[in-house]
């Protein structure tokens, strides 16, 4: 895997990109709060809603789910969610017996079209080397504690393939609805870093 591929946080063309918006927004041209806006809403909406329907979808059809497990970029794109950042996308699958972590340790490959743009702490250097070298110790840090038994898989992203966490329904939840299933899946239940809770807990 090439290192070509990646961009990291302190790289040259992050900096430039910096020094271009505020020289853009010092003219007058841009306004900083409507690119905080924009990305926002990447960030905790759009996105995260798009991964959120395809949970959903996985959990009440049987049919989907296997061919999302099967092969996650067309099962997706039968939804209507695909793109550059989506190209190669690889489902896997919470059990009671395994739970999934997606990390990328060369930088923030990241599934855009069903996660939107990926959190300032998946980008970090503590968790890009922890999550492999201690994943138990960084699903401790966001407060999930599993049981012994409970083997941690790490799935290591990269500009060729991506990764997208199906976690497991929630028990004593079989009367919501599809919409009302994907309320309550979360962005971080689909990178691996939490569970996804019955509503009212």
């Amino acid at each position: 895997m090439s290192g070509d591929h990646h961009n990291t946080d302190d790289s040259g063309p992050a900096a430039r990109v910096k020094a271009l918006e505020a020289l853009l927004t010092e003219k007058g041209l841009i306004d900083p709060a409507a690119i905080d806006a924009i990305v926002d809403s990447y960030e905790t909406r759009v996105g995260p809603r798009n991964g959120a329907r395809v949970v959903a979808k996985a959990w009440t059809d049987p049919a989907y789910r296997k061919r999302l497990l099967a092969d996650a970029t067309s099962a997706v794109a039968e939804l209507g969610f695909a793109g550059p950042e989506g190209g190669h996308l690889v489902a896997v699958e919470n059990t009671d017996r395994v739970h999934n972590l997606v990390v990328c340790t060369l930088c923030s490959c990241y599934p855009w079209p069903v996660l939107g743009l990926p959190p300032v702490w998946y980008k970090s250097f503590a968790y890009r080397s922890r999550a492999v070298s201690d994943p138990r110790g960084v699903l401790e840090d966001f407060g999930l504690e599993l049981p012994r038994e409970v083997e941690v898989r790490v799935w290591d992203s990269s500009a060729e393939i991506r990764y997208l966490v199906i976690p497991q329904r929630p028990k004593n939840i079989a009367r919501m609805s599809e919409d009302e299933l994907a309320a309550i899946v979360t962005r971080d239940s689909m990178v691996g870093v939490a569970k996804v809770e019955a509503p009212g807990r």
